[in-house]
């Protein structure tokens, strides 16, 4: 059933209205280069900033790559890399050494409390996520207008999974920044080398500014996060060697000097990380690690084939309802240069991440850009479905998707007892209305009008979830709690213990010195006296009390903090304890 239009003239105008006036500042944006990228570079930060320092440390892989930034920062040490206690050999160095550049260039500005500010640890993937919209930017200009380009970044900007990896410190946004300049580079040789043969000429010379950023962005891509990225460019160059019968495309990228630069910039941490850890680091990371994430799900995170399929309406929200309607032209159109370019980007790829075992749903994020680009050259072919066709109807998942998300976090926000976020139901009813309006106005104002009318909704509901909803759920946030508690109390971190709760955000709100233990030896540890703290689950304390009775341990109740871990999905109450034994 198509979508019912308004019943009165008035009503008319008013829906068409802001579409239209949308689609318009589109086509004056992107006149220019300069003011299509200032266009990106605001809605990237209206879409990203929000809650971007409010948000506590997120467990387990944001806390995790925080505090071994933090740790490098404390010993000096910068090749080897390390958690508490335990060696972290799981990923390379860059993203290590970028952070712990933000924060030293925090320190300067705000001083020592930087190493506890997880805001700063967060600026490379804020900084990479806005230059992968950029880079998207870019590399469709190889593919479309640059009206449609603009659209493309758009796309990117105000996606859900990337206003999450953004906020994230670790590597995803990064790599995908990383990996975009490298698809852009490959997009462009390729597409010149086809032009040239379809001229009768022959293929392109070597461009060095090509090669130098396809190269240098593998490069950097490998010490974010090893054989990813060379894998996001190596299967589609291998498809597309097969159906073309020949690596001609390649020429523009100048192979055999380009993989010297690379293996330049990128070897010698490698070398150096063999020496200092004597190949442990290889073992865990290649043996353990991405082995066992392609052949059995790592950390409860498997899932059948298909998985990534289904998040992708999630997590590519608003874009994935223009995608869906470019699926028939892509198929149609598939030998042509440009579309078999971007098929061979995303087919190959998406498959093997399908079979593996392991399924986290940013592993597809750097796929979503070709996938933009490739709704937008449907738009622009007249290709997408037509208002009133089935397709067509799944631009009702804009509004549907964003009640759904603004409804899911009000309820979640009760069933923690943090109220019902009144403060932020102005921004979740504008997301909501906006979406709505967006899928009214396709079947008249078409793609780009639309899309961004449901775009400006998911900046209302990005606002809402980050900057209001989110950091008033304190239940989610017990680290965050204790180490406030911690912090009133003045005791140092070496002389806090903490069992079972021992979530790496703990550590790095606390303290690299806090001490994992389980609860019975926390009794022995209470005893030393001093200034000592004990943080006890409550499912813990009987084993606790019985070894401090058979001491003789005196000790306080400072306080109990109750929460949710929402690692675990369950209840926690961590119990605060302090020593009343005389200092040893």
């Amino acid at each position: 059933m198509a979508i019912s239009e308004p019943a009165s003239g008035k009503g008319r105008a008013l829906e068409l209205d802001l579409p239209q006036r949308l689609d318009r500042a589109l086509g004056a944006a992107s006149a220019r280069h300069g003011r299509a990228c200032l266009a990106l570079v605001v809605v990237c930060l209206i879409a990203f900033l929000p809650g971007f320092f409010s948000l506590s440390p997120i467990d387990r892989d944001e806390a995790r790559f925080a505090q071994a930034t933090k740790q490098m920062l404390e010993s000096g040490n910068y090749v080897d890399i390390r958690f508490h206690d335990q060696a972290r050999h799981k990923k390379p160095v860059g993203i290590y050494w970028l952070q712990a550049a933000a924060v030293r260039a925090g320190e300067a500005v705000i001083g020592p409390s930087a190493r506890y500010t997880i805001g700063l640890y967060r600026i490379p993937s804020l900084l990479g996520a806005i230059g992968a919209v950029l880079l998207t930017y870019w590399a469709a200009l190889a593919f479309v207008s640059r009206r449609g380009a603009l659209l493309a970044g758009l796309m990117m900007a105000t996606s859900v999974l990337l206003g999450v990896e953004a906020r994230l410190a670790k590597t995803d946004a990064v790599l995908l920044f990383t990996i975009l300049a490298a698809f852009g580079a490959l997009a462009h040789a390729y597409l010149r080398t086809v032009a040239a043969r379809e001229r009768g000429e022959a293929a392109p010379k070597g461009d060095l500014g090509l090669a130098f950023v396809f190269w240098t962005a593998l490069a950097g891509g490998i010490l974010i996060k090893g054989p990813m990225a060379p894998l996001f460019v190596a299967l589609p160059m291998l498809v597309l060697a097969i159906i073309e019968r020949s690596v001609a495309f390649l020429r523009p990228l100048k192979p055999l000097m380009g993989l010297a630069w690379c293996l330049l910039l990128a070897l010698p941490w490698f070398v150096a990380i063999y020496y200092v850890t004597a190949g442990a680091f290889y073992e865990h990371a290649v043996g353990v690690d991405m082995l066992g994430k392609v052949t059995e799900g790592q950390e409860g995170h498997w899932g059948p084939p298909g998985t990534y399929l289904l998040a992708v309406w999630g997590t590519f929200w608003p874009a994935i309802v223009l995608v869906a309607m470019a699926a028939p032209f892509a198929w149609r159109a598939r030998r042509e240069p440009k579309v078999r370019f971007l098929l061979a980007f995303v087919l190959p790829t998406w498959i093997a991440f399908e079979i593996a075992a392991t399924k986290l749903p940013h592993y597809v994020l750097p796929l979503y850009p070709a996938l933009a680009i490739l709704a937008v050259l449907a738009a622009e072919r007249g290709a997408l479905a037509k208002a009133g066709s089935k397709l067509a109807e799944v631009v009702r998942l804009w509004p549907i998707l964003a009640i759904v998300i603004a409804a899911g976090l009000v309820g979640l926000g009760v069933w923690l007892g943090s109220g019902l976020g009144l403060l932020a139901w102005p921004l979740l009813g504008l997301a909501a209305v906006l979406t709505w309006w967006a899928a009214l106005a396709y079947r008249r104002v078409g793609a780009p009008g639309a899309f961004l009318t449901a775009a400006l909704g998911a900046l209302a509901l990005y606002v809402a979830t980050y900057q209001i909803l989110l950091p008033q759920m304190g239940a989610l946030w017990v680290s965050e709690r204790l180490a406030t508690v911690a912090k009133a109390e003045g005791c140092p971190a070496g002389r806090i213990a903490t069992a079972p709760y021992q979530e790496p955000s703990l550590v790095f709100l606390v303290g690299t010195d806090i001490k994992f233990m389980p609860a019975a030896m926390a009794a022995d540890h209470l005893k030393q006296g001093g200034c000592a703290l004990a943080f006890i689950e409550d499912r813990v304390m009987g084993p606790f009390k019985v070894r401090a009775a058979a001491l003789g341990l005196k000790y306080r109740t400072v306080t109990t903090v109750d929460g949710f871990a929402y690692n675990g999905g369950r209840p926690v109450a961590v119990t605060v304890l302090r020593s009343e034994e005389p200092g040893s």
